[in-house]
């Protein structure tokens, strides 16, 4: 993972030091180094070091100021891992951090290393994958660049996606699988598993297949810690694990409903932990992760619940297999069957039969269809002059990111639908109750929360109000 370090080295403390060809501030500049990197000393001479660079195989002199040596002798270890302990949360100095991480495993007896300094590593690793993605095309992506380059000469490796044409830089984990590997700390091996498992940073060009065998290992990873280490967790961080493991979850239920298996346990397993988040102890970046964990819990919860028995006198709908892959939506009632149905309708999405919900009158019906992992599509059927027709309402009107429309009510003689609606869509978290004309789905009211909607009040189905997220 981490390439040898030398017998006595400098590492350079500052960006944009030169390397010059001469012990002289007026000799011709060879390079341009940045912190973290490293140089064998071969001598010094008027303040400056004469040193060989490795990763540029070059020779040249630097100012002794603008670097820190070591001799990598054993009895250094401890202030080595002393400086990584300050540089590990010190922002802006990751790659400095990661040289003096080298420098700590080359120097430390094999016996003394723990997990700490490989914590440490992922640690800074992973902001600085954080700090590239956010400083893409800013004037300081230059410097951030040259960071990257340093963390990779150590072996750090990072890998890019492309997120809704966003670059997204993500560190592969080594060093927190490492961490997982040894005995560590219930505080290191949360943090390892956080990082492991992170949505953002899946191939988003993953095969399902793969997908669901992913999803499988993070949740065997999120798992690993046990009742007893969970419990001397801070509240902080059983939080950030219950809403990870909610997500991941949430994402199996979504593939084993969608490759015809048993679902619920799952979804059942994803509620679970959403509802037991510590409300009290969330900071506002935590609470941002609260409410896309409930997104993602939202758009799967169908899959733990069961379809209720309904007469064969009323609305309904039944479906069969379409194309290869697809899901056919068939409208029924008592005169029209699976061979005659009202309305028909194919998707390769998964539908959930079991939140079908007919109008009072007969001449409606809502259905959840998830054709992504995070993302629920309300489908109303309408019946008016012409015939049937079936309407889909996305949560929202851009690029499928994270999101969830549901039915929560029928308003009897009013001919209005009652909506729930979350999602993330560009960056931003929405949430709203909606009141919509059944004729023509267009929102007639909206409110933040339903009190604010008197038709809420009255009309709002009682097994939505019991089973929905939006009202956590």
């Amino acid at each position: 993972m981490l390439v040898a370090a030398l017998a006595s080295m400098a590492i350079v403390t500052q960006d944009q030091v030169p390397l010059r060809a001469g012990p002289r501030d007026s000799a011709a500049q060879q390079a341009v180094l940045w912190q973290g990197d490293t140089l064998e000393v071969r001598g010094e001479r008027m303040g400056y070091l004469q040193v060989w660079d490795h990763r540029r195989e070059r020779a040249g002199y630097v100012l002794a100021s603008q670097v820190r040596t070591t001799s990598l002798k054993p009895e250094e270890a401890p202030e080595l891992l002393a400086v990584v302990r300050f540089l590990r949360d010190t922002p802006g100095a990751e790659a400095l951090g990661i040289g003096y991480t080298a420098a700590y495993l080359k120097a430390a007896p094999a016996g003394d290393i723990t997990a700490e300094p490989f914590d440490a590593l992922g640690s800074m690793a992973e902001r600085l994958a954080r700090r590239a993605s956010a400083q893409q095309g800013s004037k300081a992506s230059a410097t951030v660049a040259a960071h990257l380059e340093v963390a990779t000469h150590y072996g750090v490796n990072f890998r890019s996606y492309d997120h809704d044409g966003a670059l997204r830089l993500c560190y592969d984990g080594e060093a927190f699988r490492r961490v997982l590997a040894m005995a560590a700390s219930p505080e290191q091996q949360a943090r390892a598993a956080l990082a492991v498992t992170r949505h953002d940073c899946i191939d988003p060009g993953l095969p399902p297949v793969q997908r669901q065998q992913l999803d499988g290992w993070r949740a065997e990873v999120l798992d690993r810690l046990g009742a007893a280490p969970f419990a001397q967790l801070p509240e902080p961080l059983k939080n950030r694990l219950r809403l990870r493991r909610a997500g991941v979850w949430a994402g199996l239920a979504f593939q084993q409903a969608r490759r015809g298996e048993g679902a619920q346990p799952a979804a059942q397993r994803a509620l679970a932990e959403l509802a037991g988040v510590n409300k009290t102890e969330l900071s506002d970046a935590d609470l941002v992760d609260y409410h896309q964990a409930a997104i993602r819990v939202g758009a799967s919860r169908w899959a733990a619940e069961t379809a209720p028995a309904s007469p064969a006198s009323r609305l309904g709908v039944i479906t069969r297999p379409g194309q290869p892959g697809e899901t056919c939506v068939m409208l029924t009632d008592a005169s029209h069957g699976a061979r005659s149905p009202l309305a028909e309708r194919c998707t390769y999405g998964v539908v959930w039969t079991a939140s079908a919900s007919p109008h009072p009158n007969g001449r409606a019906l809502a259905l959840a269809v998830q054709p992504l992992e995070g993302w629920r599509e309300l489908w109303v059927f309408r019946q008016d002059a012409t015939g049937w027709s079936v309407d889909v309402m996305p949560p929202a009107a851009s690029q499928p990111e994270l999101g969830y429309v549901e039915f929560a009510g029928w308003v009897p003689g009013g001919e209005k639908l009652l909506m729930a609606r979350e999602a993330r869509s560009e960056g931003r978290l929405r949430r709203s109750f909606e009141v919509a004309e059944l004729a023509t789905l267009n929102v007639e009211k909206q409110a933040s929360t339903p009190s604010l909607l008197v038709l809420f009040g009255k009309w709002q189905d009682a097994a939505w109000k019991r089973q929905t997220v939006s009202l956590r």
